[in-house]
């Protein structure tokens, strides 16, 4: 009788943390650029930070963990972040109207909010997060 007790008790439990846990996002997504899932992004008027990066790049890696823990930042966990290969994804760079590797795109669904460059200050990493409605 106990072990059938408990068997209900923890199905109930997992039925439960199941049906609730998409809507506990506790972190922003970091994903590799797609035109569609970025394209919907936008529709859906998401809050978006477009991450421009070379895996040569010395200021691309000191970004790095500055977005990442802006992305582990419960604030952020509705924000859509990409990831852009400034090598393999020429495409995607020329239309973003990217100059260069270390560059920064925020976007407010389909409005662009903010771009940096070369930037490493994690204050202003912040700032460029925070001008989307993720914040």
């Amino acid at each position: 009788m106990l072990v059938t007790t408990l068997r209900s008790a923890a199905a109930a439990l997992v039925l439960t943390v199941a049906s609730i846990a998409p809507h506990l996002a506790l972190a922003a997504e970091i994903v590799p650029f797609e035109t569609a899932a970025f394209e919907k992004a936008q529709a859906d008027g998401k809050a978006i930070v477009v991450d421009i990066a070379a895996p040569w790049c010395p200021t691309c890696a000191t970004q790095k963990p500055i977005i990442e823990k802006l992305a582990a930042d419960p604030a952020y966990a509705d924000m859509q972040i990409f990831h852009v290969s400034f090598d393999d994804q020429k495409d995607v760079v020329r239309a973003l109207d990217a100059r260069m590797q270390s560059t920064l795109i925020a976007f407010d669904g389909e409005r662009e909010t903010a771009r940096s460059v070369g930037d490493t200050n994690p204050d202003s990493i912040a700032a460029l997060f925070a001008s989307t409605k993720g914040q």
